[in-house]
């Protein structure tokens, strides 16, 4: 069972309005990733959402990559992608899969520069922090194109159009 703890700041207005949309981005990207035997589990795989500002954003930037930046979304996994394969699935143990957070001044200003939703840009950065936390990448074209191939394939399930041909002419 894939759990979504949802932790949003003032500048989200609370987890309430992120809570549902956070677990649907999650479950997607769950579903379309070759991790999708996570989501029948009989135990607890929890991915904890934190919706904050841009300056919490840059700090944890700073600290965990040397970029003293906010960025759109940062993701902390708490297990090595070579051991997603051993969770233990049959037992009633609970697994922390990792930390996913997003900037609101930043997810609020590419969404403006797209011309889409927050809540469409949003879901497409849950979608891809949940990738990495399931050892997915982007470092060199391959890896990048094989990510982008899942995000789609997982917004595509949430009826939301292709990120990356927004905003091409």
């Amino acid at each position: 069972m894939i759990a979504v703890e949802v932790d949003a700041g003032p500048d989200w207005g609370g987890a309430g309005e992120w809570a549902a949309l956070a677990e649907r981005a999650v479950l997607a990207a769950v579903r379309a990733s070759a991790h999708d035997d996570l989501l029948d589990a009989a135990s607890r795989i929890e991915v904890s959402i934190k919706l904050t500002d841009d300056e919490e954003v840059r700090e944890l930037n700073a600290a965990f990559r040397s970029k003293d930046k906010p960025t759109n979304v940062l993701s902390f996994p708490m297990l090595e992608p070579d051991l997603l394969d051993g969770i233990n699935l049959d037992t009633d143990g609970e697994t922390l899969l990792g930390d996913v957070v997003v900037a609101r001044g930043v997810c609020g200003t590419e969404a403006a520069e797209k011309g889409i939703p927050l809540d469409h840009h949003l879901t497409h950065l849950l979608v891809h922090g949940t990738l990495h936390l399931l050892g997915h990448d982007h470092g060199d074209n391959v890896e990048g194109d094989r990510m982008e191939e899942v995000e789609r394939a997982a917004l595509a399930t949430l009826g939301l159009p292709d990120p990356y041909l927004i905003g091409e002419s």
